[in-house]
């Protein structure tokens, strides 16, 4: 059980319900007991992979958990991830559980072993905060030792951000990574991210490398018994600090690659007067960002808040009542950019008011900035104290904000709006350092992120390349570039992007920004970035709060000197460019309480939500891949929408496109992208333009639409087309990943370090 006592009343709430929702067999299980520092072995028997019976009282259900453990690695686009038993982390009923963290771990190790032989694999391991990150750091190291692979870990497994722990797999030149964490999910949720040689999230083919070795085990199980797994020993040599030690964390060589490029000239920055203010959600990113401020010379001009790391992140987003006013523990997640609605329809933003800033920022001035990052310190929120009279032109541009006092409000920008700053100060720092015309530019995006974002690169003559929702699909193009240029350095580099269109970067390009909607980004440098080995890249393949944070802090620097707030800065952006479409939204639609702690509910609730997730995708999916296919035109597909959706208006339409993950619908004004979450009962609708009423309105009908096919829409698109167009759009997919795609084979070199 959890060794941890609660550190308030929430989270003493919290743990009762789960204590109360497990079974006795599963409190008493003991199945493998990490506190035994030596080498011991785990037997994995038939019995375990049936039902939990009076018959099979040994049973843990583990075909049922890999059946669906299976599904999500074919389509996870940041990790396996999922709820646990947060006391009890052997309960096998939950998607993310010790037995199937070992199980995977020991398959990953198989993999590596029959790819590499003899020759020495490292590999790092982490985590952040959360519940039981520790065991499941341990039992990764341990597993994998056993198994002869070389696992690097921080010093007393201490925390390191996301983004550090895939810069050291790219840099140091290991065979990958392994990472826990569940980015800005809910406090129970946890995954295992991993990480393959170039720093970059697996792709679906990597993970079912894994999987199908899962399955090899399982079927040894089934056919002789048992199947023997070892673990090693607690100070196996083979479980390596020392490295780590060593580099610092590696601290020292990501402060080189940030003084190559965003860190050049923090000469503005520290002349700053007034401190900018971080909120360290869940406490991780203290710990490395502020040495990596102390190397840099500039963490004096920074505050903190929340640096103890905690895995309940010290009760922001948590609740006593749900969205609906009742009575029960509720958990709106991490994500600062969150809104919902009270029971009397009112709009807010649970998590930062859970932050409790009206008190904490009261003795902070005007124009003080506040960047607010989560809990593996991979994204990032920024937000500025203003004086309340301008709430007329905040709403003029769609600029959230909560009321502080009589006198000021903090406004909170979408990412949308905040990385479109940073990549416009980001152009100007180069062109005022003589490099911008030394390369060609371009930026990689996501389909759901600002159309303002194409604008603005448009006005600079910096290339668009569009791909699906997730960081791995911007690594992908990265990847794809340079291989082009490793093999004709002095030829025009050219890629295809989601939509189909071929965009020609030109000769040695450079990335001037690649990120998401969602709060992560990246910029590339102006030099290649070398591994220790020799291997070259664009950019690192992690989005990095750190990096978001260096730029955000220069431009906060260069806005105090020019006595601006950042909405008047984003309002002079939308001028100098000539911006149309100023406003974005995004509806998140949930089909069920993630915070239920009974897992039997939960999982039932989460199947029946997933029926109406899949329900609402094919309504959209279905029209784009008929076009697609030449089985309909945009007339007809016009006709089925302004039929389903008497209260819009489609006329103006002028396309309907798969992009990967999700069904894009393009106007002359605006575009609306409908994507469902590939691994739980989610629904996202996105959508950009120069109206913001209209594109509210068809994100939230579109999105809340309940799928129900109409009489015209079965008369376009016949039944069985209907039901296949799902593996269509996925063969499309990986038709894109892998056009123009690097498959060469990693080698894994000398190490001398």
């Amino acid at each position: 059980m959890l060794k941890r006592e609660p550190s308030c009343v929430l989270e003493k709430e919290l743990f009762k319900n789960v204590f109360d929702k497990t079974p006795d067999y599963i409190k008493n299980a003991d199945l493998m007991n990490f506190d035994n520092e030596g080498e011991f072995t785990f037997t994995l028997k038939r019995e375990h992979l049936h039902p939990h019976s009076e018959q099979n009282p040994e049973g843990l259900n583990l075909l049922e958990w890999f059946a669906n453990y299976s599904k999500e690695a074919k389509v996870s686009s940041a990790g396996i991830r999922g709820p646990q038993n947060i006391l009890f982390p052997q309960d096998t009923r939950f998607p993310i559980n010790l037995v199937g963290i070992v199980l995977a771990t020991l398959a990953k190790a198989l993999v590596a072993r029959e790819k590499y032989g003899e020759k020495e694999v490292r590999k790092l391991a982490a985590s952040e905060v959360r519940y039981n990150s520790q065991l499941y750091l341990d039992a990764i190291a341990r597993i994998q030792a056993a198994q002869g692979i070389r696992t690097l870990t921080p010093v007393g497994r201490k925390t390191i951000p996301i983004w550090l722990a895939s810069f050291l797999a790219f840099k140091l030149d290991l065979v990958g990574g392994e990472y826990i964490t569940s980015s800005h999910g809910i406090s129970v949720k946890t995954a295992t991210k991993d990480l393959n040689s170039q720093g970059s999230q697996y792709l679906p083919e990597e993970s079912l490398e894994f999987v199908n070795k899962i399955q090899e085990i399982f079927d040894i199980t089934e056919r002789e018994g048992s199947y023997e797994i070892k673990i090693s020993a607690k100070n196996n040599p083979l479980i390596d600090e020392s490295i780590m030690e060593k580099l610092n964390d590696g601290i020292d060589l990501y402060v080189e690659y940030l003084k190559s490029g965003v860190a050049q000239n923090l000469d503005g920055l520290k002349k700053m007067k007034n401190r900018l203010f971080i909120e360290s959600v869940g406490g991780c990113a203290y710990r490395t960002l502020s040495r990596v401020l102390e190397k840099l010379e500039i963490a004096n001009k920074f505050d903190w808040n929340n640096v103890k790391e905690d895995p309940f992140f010290h009760s922001i987003g948590k609740y006593d009542t749900d969205p609906k006013g009742n009575k029960c523990f509720y958990d709106y997640s991490v994500d600062a950019t969150v809104l919902a609605k009270k029971p009397d329809g009112e709009k807010f933003f649970p998590v930062i008011e859970s932050m409790h800033y009206e008190e904490i920022l009261k003795d902070y001035p005007l124009g003080t900035i506040v960047l607010i990052t989560d809990p593996d310190h991979d994204r990032l929120t920024v937000c500025q104290i203003e004086t309340i009279g301008s709430i007329a032109m905040l709403e003029e541009y769609g600029i959230s904000y909560i009321k502080l006092d009589e006198k000021r409000v903090l406004t909170v920008y979408t990412a949308n709006q905040a990385f479109l700053m940073l990549m416009d100060y980001r152009v100007k720092q180069l062109k005022a350092q003589g490099k911008y015309k030394n390369h060609p530019r371009f930026m990689i995006k996501t389909t759901a992120s600002a159309l303002s974002w194409d604008e603005w690169a448009k006005a600079h003559g910096i290339k668009v390349v569009n791909v699906p929702v997730g960081f791995k699909e911007i690594a992908n193009i990265m990847k794809k570039v340079e291989l082009q240029l490793r093999e004709n350095p002095q030829a025009e580099v050219k890629v295809e992007d989601v939509f189909g269109e071929e965009i020609n970067l030109g000769v040695q390009p450079r990335l001037i920004f690649g990120g998401e909607e969602s709060g992560g980004m990246i910029m590339g440098s102006e030099d290649l970035i070398e591994s220790l080995a020799g291997r070259k890249a664009i950019a690192m393949r992690e989005k990095s709060a750190t990096e978001a944070i260096i730029v955000a802090a220069s431009l906060a620097a260069k806005l105090e000197e020019d006595n601006k707030t950042l909405s008047e800065y984003l309002e002079q952006i939308f001028e100098e460019n000539n911006i149309v479409a100023k406003f974005d939204v995004r509806e998140d639609i949930s089909y069920y309480n993630e915070s239920e702690p009974d897992i039997e509910k939960l999982k039932a609730a989460k199947v029946e939500g997933e029926k109406q997730r899949t329900k609402n995708d094919l309504f959209y999916l279905s029209l784009a891949i008929a076009i697609r296919e030449g089985k309909a035109d945009l007339a007809s597909v016009k006709k089925v929408l302004n039929g389903a959706f008497a209260e819009l208006n489609f006329d103006n339409l002028i396309a309907v496109k798969f992009v990967g993950d999700g069904t894009y619908l393009q106007f002359t004004d605006k575009y609306v992208e409908i994507r469902p979450s590939g691994t739980d009962a989610k629904t996202k609708a996105y959508s950009g333009g120069e109206d913001l009423a209209s594109i509210s309105e068809f994100s939230r009908v579109l999105g809340n639409y309940s799928g129900e096919r109409t009489e015209l829409h079965r008369e376009l698109i016949s039944e069985e087309f209907y039901e296949n167009s799902k593996e269509t759009a996925l063969n499309y997919y990986l038709k894109f990943v892998d056009k123009g795609a690097d498959n060469s084979v990693f080698e894994i070199p000398e190490y001398n370090y």
